[in-house]
């Protein structure tokens, strides 16, 4: 489609959409493994028909300041993704009014980006009458973000298994299962005022682990997927418990055990870092051990000289959605 016919076609649309947090990894789940949270964040986008193509960006809450207004973007960057998959023309040619209203840290571990990135892909896919499956924002998102473990519980929410698959004609595909976690389950956050960076936190890796590392996870995931799908929150012990990542990233982190530990200690079903961290995240499926976890979480916390909150979340079955469009 030329230029002119996309901003004759799209000019003055408008959708608003809701994206979740997500945690990412749960411990031994590694860059494949997340469930989304209730935190959300509000974002209403409009096309504007401008010469200059400009990025008008407001924002509310988390990242109030801090957030790009141009094509880099994560918002943006899904949004010309999607719209080039969708109508094969020049996304480059269209400016956009965006309003956010976050509430995902940014930086925390809660998938601030890719909420972001996957809101833009939702976003897009209405303002050109919904033609993308599922499978293709997944893969649009994907692609932007690296790695599927945030992603997919944006896009798709409740929990999520992800990874590539080959197929018999020696292609990969992209493939994500979800389900919906038991209904007791909750989520005790401790967010530190501290933000870690995705990429310092991967640099903390090793090339290569333990071969008795690597077995131990295997079971962790295997056991703490078929558990939760199963309804056995108490499997999350198993899966929670990471050797592959986390006591490296203790080196960039040094309060993470500590912080793991008290969780533990009070009760906790599993404590684990969320995503590349800072948040530390702990299920229960009791309120008064809700309670002894987020009080063990935030003396830990003060002990370490790490400043920081504590919040409830529940999980959510819902994905990123369009509440409103015009």
């Amino acid at each position: 489609m030329s230029r002119l016919g996309w901003l004759a076609e799209l000019d003055g649309r408008r959708v608003v959409v809701e994206v979740p947090a997500t945690a990412a990894n749960l411990g031994a789940g590694y860059d494949c493994v997340g469930m989304a949270l209730d935190l959300v964040d509000r974002v209403a986008v409009e096309v504007v028909a401008r010469p200059d193509a400009a990025i008008e960006l407001a924002v509310e809450g988390e990242g109030a300041g801090e957030l790009p207004a141009d094509r880099s973007n994560r918002l943006v960057r899904g949004l010309d993704a999607a719209l080039a998959a969708a109508w094969d023309g020049d996304p480059s040619a269209l400016g956009w009014r965006i309003r956010m209203t976050n509430s995902i840290p940014l930086s925390r571990g809660l998938g601030s980006s890719a909420a972001a990135t996957v809101a833009g892909v939702v976003a897009a896919d209405a303002l050109t009458g919904g033609s993308l499956s599922r499978r293709r924002m997944l893969e649009i998102a994907v692609g932007i973000e690296g790695h599927p473990d945030n992603a997919a519980p944006a896009l798709l929410g409740g929990f999520t298994v992800a990874g590539s698959v080959p197929g018999s004609d020696g292609t990969v595909a992209l493939e994500a299962i979800r389900f919906d976690v038991p209904a007791q389950l909750r989520a005790v956050l401790f967010i530190p005022d501290l933000p870690l960076a995705t990429a310092a936190m991967r640099a903390a890796l090793p090339d290569v682990v333990p071969h008795a590392d690597a077995v131990h996870n295997i079971a962790a995931v295997g056991l703490g997927v078929a558990g939760l799908a199963s309804g056995r929150c108490d499997l999350l012990r198993a899966l929670t418990v990471d050797r592959i990542h986390e006591p490296y990233r203790a080196s960039a982190y040094p309060q993470l055990p500590g912080l793991v530990a008290a969780a533990r200690g009070a009760g906790a079903l599993g404590a684990c870092m969320s995503g590349a961290g800072s948040t530390i995240i702990a299920f229960v499926d009791d309120a008064a051990v809700a309670a002894r976890v987020a009080a063990a979480l935030a003396e830990r916390g003060a002990a370490e000289g790490l400043a920081g909150r504590t919040c409830l979340a529940v999980p959510r079955a819902a994905g990123a959605r369009v509440v409103e469009q015009a």
